[in-house]
């Protein structure tokens, strides 16, 4: 599996498998795209706002559980830069 983001765009994928075939694309929604294949392997999901739907839940971490050994592990999601702060310099008076 593999989370990419496309800041420009602001366009999360998480691929699950390497498309070996043609896919349908399904529209979920207006921000939630899936690719599919024939037999009804699901090859990818799109995210389009993908920093709001990223950041909605667990403090904007992507999450990973294995529910067997109970190991759970945060990995930051920087989905978006934040603005560059500027300081403006204060005029002295003379």
């Amino acid at each position: 599996m593999k989370l990419t983001y496309d800041s420009k765009h602001n366009i999360a994928y998480m691929r699950l498998h390497e498309k070996k075939a043609q896919v349908e694309t399904i529209r979920v929604s207006d921000e939630l795209n899936v690719d599919i294949a024939p037999d009804g392997t699901v090859y990818g999901i799109e995210m389009l706002n993908a920093n709001v739907q990223l950041e909605a839940e667990d403090d904007g971490n992507l999450v990973i559980v294995n529910e067997v050994i109970g190991r759970r592990q945060e990995l930051p999601l920087a989905v978006h830069e934040k603005p560059a702060e500027y300081k403006t310099k204060k005029k002295r008076k003379a």
